[in-house]
């Protein structure tokens, strides 16, 4: 059991944004699958669907928008999470209640914390508008979702074990 517990790595996010936006994001990868469990809890939020996906860049020097575009390492089109055609990226929509909080809880194989695609000092961001997952018909769905307004955004580091 320490041997697992020792190849589990551990990332979070601070997410600061537009009109008082905040949470925290988690990532934890476990063997032996290395599928990335997402966890957090963002408020602020106006009720409904959010975009949210990891972009390529950990720069936040002119807010979210020095993010770059979605972490998409092979070069594929936009989709949905459980699309075959994805960025590594898109993790599609966050649901948020009438309070303005959403409680995420995803897991995913295509964003390691380790190896030569890991998420590691990416950026992960929230958008003012729901995903249309690549199947709007829209200019952008094809490599935005057409989502929007980056309104939140943090910089994914390693958590500390203790």
């Amino acid at each position: 059991m320490a041997d697992a517990a020792k190849s589990t790595v551990k990332a979070v996010a601070l997410i600061i944004g537009d009109n008082n936006i905040r949470g925290f994001i988690q990532f934890v990868q476990q063997p032996p699958n290395g599928c990335t469990h997402v966890k957090g809890r963002i408020t602020g939020l106006t009720p409904g669907l959010h975009g949210f996906h990891i972009h390529a860049l950990g720069d936040t020097t002119n807010g979210c928008i020095s993010t770059g575009p979605h972490f998409n390492p092979l070069k594929k089109g936009h989709g949905g999470p459980s699309d075959k055609e994805r960025h590594a990226g898109d993790l599609g929509n966050i649901v948020v209640g009438p309070d303005g909080v959403s409680e995420i809880s995803i897991e995913d194989t295509q964003i390691p914390l380790s190896g030569q695609h890991s998420i590691l000092g990416r950026a992960v961001v929230v958008h003012a508008d729901p995903d249309d997952l690549g199947r709007g018909g829209h200019e952008l769905s094809k490599t935005t979702g057409n989502a929007g307004a980056r309104v939140g955004c943090g910089i994914i580091g390693l958590q500390s074990s203790v």
